[in-house]
Formats: structure tokens, C-alpha cells, sequence
């Protein structure tokens, strides 16, 4: 899990730096595939706000060995931590590779 968790925030902090450093990047697709990809979009970027704060607590009551605690917020961190993992590799393939 720390591994997991360092290699996420490695990724945060290059994710920031490109897309302060790119600018705007927007979807090329057309028709029917717009509206589920900016539904993915969406729900991606609102649980990717979400589940960093999940995150630092779920860590954090880990680290202090409060188990009983941590598992109580682990079972809603962990598959949102999935989903949004998942789904930006889906945003970055619908934006980079399928739909240039």
C-alpha cells in the first residue's frame, strides 16, 4: 500500500506539472461518444477530488496501527481508488489515442 501510494503521488505531481505546463487538451471525438466520454470525465475528476482526502486518512490510521478504524474507511477508499485509476487510463486513451 505505501508503494501504491508513492507511485500515486508521483503520478499526481507529474499529471500537475504537464497539464499547468500543456495548457488545454481537448476531446477530438464526435457524435454518440462524447457524452460518455465527458460522463466518464466527470465522474473520474469529481471521485479523483474526493478520494485524495480518503486516502491520507485511510494512510494515515493505517500508520497508527488503528485498525478497526481504517478498515471502516478502507472499504469506500479502496474501490474509488480503482475507479478513478481505471478511468483515467480510459481518459487518457480517449483523449491521446483513440480520438486525435
Amino acid at each position: 500500500m505505501l508503494a501504491a501510494f508513492a507511485s500515486s503521488t508521483v503520478f499526481l505531481a507529474c499529471y500537475l506539472y504537464y497539464h499547468f505546463h500543456a495548457g488545454v487538451i481537448r476531446f477530438q471525438g464526435h457524435g454518440w461518444i462524447r457524452p460518455v466520454y465527458f460522463t466518464l470525465l466527470l465522474s473520474h475528476t469529481i471521485l479523483a477530488i474526493v478520494v485524495v482526502p480518503m486516502v491520507l486518512v485511510t494512510l494515515s490510521r493505517a500508520l497508527r496501527s488503528n485498525f478497526e478504524r481504517h478498515r471502516a474507511i478502507a472499504r469506500w477508499t479502496y474501490p474509488i481508488w480503482l475507479y478513478v485509476s481505471v478511468t483515467g487510463v480510459l481518459v487518457y486513451f480517449f483523449v491521446y489515442q483513440w480520438f486525435r
